[in-house]
């Protein structure tokens, strides 16, 4: 069952709580997603509303992420539990199917102005993949969460791996203010996962939910972040959004194995704090907190642009569980790299050895 959260006004130690509201209606609320869907998540791309299906059903909102996979967002409106849930696995049966160039289509006739690829850049910082929908999920909103719809989304998911998720938002309002809060049903981390388990169409391995690769930073002269991001607890990557956007997926809690490009593996930690840009990082060093952009470090190319939020050096915070030095990399044959600055690690062969390597207790 997601959380219930309720809001108090406590301004000049006046405690004042401030009361549900039935927002105005759906349509507003699916005006307020399509405005800003970071609301639902930074990795979404809204790129149709209102879609005709080939069956001449119109699905919400479809959007996409940075991966290229699809995510079916349903509001619930005034349907029955049965109806909205039947309607939503109905429309994924429609877009498991859908081909780059149908996905182009949609976005361009929603956007009416530039191409799939150049918005998709826009927002992502990097090229669409070649390979688009090989994985989709399915999102119902509500303002409110009913408990059939409850019990059969979680049977779905929990008992078949379906990859379906609600969230709810209450509306509340104080004075002229207006505040709108969010909660999810299941852990979106946990569809995620789901998602890979139960595609058919895509042949690659499945994610597991939580492990990825970070490839460690390093300057012209080849000078590596590695030794500075064991000291004070960070990945990083910079020098445009291409580089940066994907240390947007690490989610807390987060596993990272840390590569060093052309060398090996030199660590795991556990992501401990989304990414913010350099300037924003902090350190403690001798019991006091101070900005890493005043610490001496060892590649301090990463200083470099940190006042420009595209080409700055972005930090996360990580707490490592096992390092080791550069010049004792983990490197054989079969081991999984990347271009990408960080990526989920779907290679079992990797994982296994990775994890038989630095010697981890799984559970």
């Amino acid at each position: 069952m997601p959380i219930e959260i309720g809001f108090w006004n406590i301004t000049d130690n006046e405690v004042k709580k401030v009361n549900f509201s039935s927002i105005d209606s759906e349509k507003r609320l699916e005006d307020i997603l399509t405005k800003d869907s970071t609301i639902l998540g930074e990795d979404f791309l809204i790129i149709g509303r209102q879609i005709m299906t080939s069956y001449g059903k119109y699905i919400d909102l479809l959007s996409i992420n940075q991966d290229g996979n699809l995510t079916i967002i349903e509001l619930k409106k005034d349907k029955t539990p049965r109806e909205i849930v039947a309607q939503t696995l109905d429309y994924a049966s429609w877009i498991k199917d859908l081909s780059y160039s149908e996905i182009k289509n949609i976005c361009e006739e929603y956007y009416s102005e530039g191409s799939f690829e150049t918005i998709f850049e826009e927002k992502f910082g990097i090229t669409p993949p070649d390979k688009l929908n090989q994985e989709h999920d399915m999102l119902i909103v509500s303002v409110k969460l009913d408990n059939e719809t409850e019990r059969i989304i979680n049977y779905l998911s929990d008992s078949y791996n379906v990859p379906i998720n609600a969230v709810f938002f209450r509306f509340f309002k104080d004075n002229k203010n207006e505040y709108l809060s969010r909660s999810w049903l299941i852990d979106p981390t946990e569809v995620v996962e789901k998602t890979s388990k139960s595609k058919s169409q895509n042949k690659s391995e499945a994610w597991n939910g939580k492990d990825f690769v970070v490839n460690i930073d390093m300057d012209e002269r080849g000078v590596t972040t590695w030794e500075d991001s064991q000291k004070y607890g960070f990945i990083s990557a910079g020098g445009g959004k291409w580089y940066s956007n994907s240390l947007k997926q690490l989610f807390v809690g987060a596993r990272i194995f840390a590569m060093i490009p052309k060398k090996g593996y030199v660590g795991v930690g556990i992501v401990k704090d989304k990414s913010v840009p350099i300037k924003d990082f902090t350190i403690k060093e001798n019991d006091e907190e101070k900005s890493i952009l005043d610490v001496d470090l060892k590649c301090s190319a990463i200083k470099d642009n940190s006042n420009d939020l595209e080409k700055c050096e972005y930090l996360v915070r990580v707490e490592w569980i096992k390092t080791k030095p550069e010049e004792k990399a983990y490197w054989e044959k079969g081991l999984r790299a990347n271009q990408n600055s960080a990526f989920k690690l779907r290679n079992k062969f990797t994982l296994e050895k990775l994890i038989e390597h630095f010697e981890l207790d799984e559970e």
